[in-house]
């Protein structure tokens, strides 16, 4: 079992990138360019505080998509999530250690996750690891 879970990891990290470069893209999509429809994001300055978050999830997320400047991006994407999670529900609610109260969850979440993928690198199949082989 060992044997496999460590043959698998580096794949298994992948999946786990590109699924938060996932959900953040949707978001990112859904505040600039209303796609998928949400109604609090109708009237959105591109200048304004979720303006600015929906550029900052569109760029991480594809980074975290394609593999490319993965620590980096993850990162900014994390301290991004950190200052979601602080500006849009913590302060919104004065409710800090229950993410379930606050409805903060996902920031939550996936500052944590992007911290993570800081420190693991991007998993296979990312280019990453195609600028590593070229240099």
């Amino acid at each position: 079992m060992n044997n496999a879970c460590t043959t698998w990891t580096p794949r298994v990290l992948a999946l786990l990138r590109i699924a938060t470069g996932y959900l953040l893209i949707w978001h990112g999509l859904a505040k600039l360019f209303h796609v998928p429809h949400v109604a609090m994001f109708d009237n959105l300055q591109l200048f304004s505080l979720l303006g600015v978050a929906g550029i900052i999830e569109l760029v991480v997320g594809a980074l975290l998509i394609v593999g490319l400047f993965t620590r980096p991006a993850a990162f900014i994407g994390s301290g991004f999530a950190a200052a979601a999670y602080f500006i849009g529900h913590v302060a919104a609610t004065g409710i800090f250690f229950l993410p379930m109260l606050n409805r903060g969850e996902t920031p939550f979440l996936l500052c944590f996750v992007m911290f993570y993928i800081v420190f693991a690198g991007p998993g296979v199949c990312s280019l990453d690891n195609l600028r590593k082989k070229q240099a």
